[in-house]
């Protein structure tokens, strides 16, 4: 397949889609088309990206909108949007493609931040906003000129997305915005946010919508930039907003259906972060098994050891096995079907598994593993939210009980 046009992807729909027809379960994440697209993201990754990792990491922040214009220029930001709005119109096992090969990015918050603009602030948009939203909001989004964020967290919810507080009330012809986000990536520098807020009183349900804010407007308040433990290199805000007048056509979809289209975003959001994890932890067990290879104690090279060499075959099967869950929840996904099952299980497991990977390669690391000069050490950080954000581990298996029924009735 060529590229065209400062890189952009040429390419044809019929060939990409194979052509209709059921697709191979085994196969729909894995075809040859996607490891064309990921050999040309990896171009731009090892050109554009990861000589400055270390620098970025350093100074917390990486310049969002030189990156994602970079990246949008290439195609790789709307893989799944509509061709109308600037994106190929492929399906999402492309996307999740792309979000795999971003794990090649030697470090978390890069891959997080992209994914917040590819995959998780704009799906509810591209579902059910209006021509004018989508021509305002998604097309510069898609092409990189705009940065997004989304505004779901708050100080007092986080999974618990029912019990935001936040108000958008209607006056005339506009909304007035009041309350406070937390947890933002890139909010402090996004130029629009996908905010989910109460737009009346009643069931926690059925009270909320989702608007495009932009984040120019009088009356935001970035009031602090979060000092993280992990993915430094991703700036997350906390945000404050007080009286700001937002013109109510910036309502994605219906009133009061907030809540459900942030439900159906938050699908493709926690694919995106399994997809974005399996690429560092093969990276994280590969530069072990090199490590331990060379590095002698009493004697023998740390690999020799059956300790060593069995506990990081057990990981490397484990992340296949995760692989797995996650292809086959993509092609059913891609097929029509409800895959939340599935997909909270497979982001309950790779939370999991990215710990007790990071966990236990650190270990065969020794000293050098606990600096931050090694790899290792920066995912042991990075990859601990993977439990946290976009749902906690344990709201993933209260959400599993309830697809097996085994979830007390309250």
């Amino acid at each position: 397949m060529a590229l065209r046009g400062g890189g952009r992807w040429a390419l044809r729909a019929s060939a990409l889609r194979g052509g209709g027809g059921r697709r191979d379960i085994g196969r729909v994440a894995d075809a040859p088309q996607h490891g064309a697209l990921r050999a040309a993201l990896r171009k731009i990754i090892d050109k554009e990206i990861n000589p400055f990792v270390d620098k970025w990491e350093e100074e917390g922040q990486f310049p969002a909108h030189k990156v994602f214009k970079t990246l949008g220029q290439a195609g790789f930001l709307g893989v799944d949007k509509p061709t109308e709005y600037g994106g190929m119109g492929l399906d999402f096992s492309y996307s999740i493609a792309v979000a795999e090969e971003l794990g090649s990015i030697r470090c978390g918050g890069i891959p997080m931040a992209i994914g917040v603009q590819a995959g998780m602030a704009t799906p509810a948009l591209t579902r059910f906003g209006s021509d004018e939203l989508k021509k305002q909001f998604l097309t510069p989004t898609i092409s990189g000129d705009l940065v997004a964020c989304l505004g779901i967290s708050e100080p007092g919810a986080g999974s618990d997305v029912a019990s935001i507080k936040t108000t958008a009330v209607r006056k005339g012809d506009e909304y007035v915005i009041n309350g406070g986000k937390m947890w933002t990536t890139s909010g402090c520098q996004a130029d629009w946010m996908c905010l989910l807020a109460n737009t009346s009183e009643g069931h926690p349900h059925r009270n909320k919508s989702l608007i495009c804010l932009p984040m120019n407007l009088p009356g935001i308040h970035i009031t602090k930039k979060i000092d993280k433990l992990g993915m430094r290199s991703s700036d997350t805000a906390q945000i404050f907003f007080e009286d700001v007048r937002v013109p109510s056509k910036n309502l994605i979809g219906e009133e009061g259906m907030g809540f459900t289209y942030q439900m159906l975003q938050f699908q493709e959001e926690r694919l995106w972060g399994v997809a974005t994890v399996l690429t560092p932890l093969e990276t994280i067990i590969q530069e072990t098994i090199d490590y331990t290879r060379q590095r002698k104690v009493f004697g023998q090279s740390v690999l020799q050891n059956q300790a060593v060499h069995f506990r990081l075959a057990e990981l490397a099967t484990e992340v296949e096995l995760l692989r797995s869950l996650l292809y086959r929840t993509i092609a059913l996904y891609v097929e029509g079907n409800d895959v939340t099952k599935f997909a909270s299980m497979a982001k309950l497991k790779a939370g999991r598994l990215a710990r007790e990977v990071t966990d236990s390669c650190l270990q065969f690391w020794g000293g050098m593993g606990f600096t931050s000069e090694v790899l290792v050490s920066r995912f042991y950080r990075d990859l601990r939210v993977v439990s946290i954000g976009g749902g906690t581990d344990e709201t993933m298996l209260s959400i599993i009980c309830k697809h097996m029924e085994t979830l007390p009735s309250k």
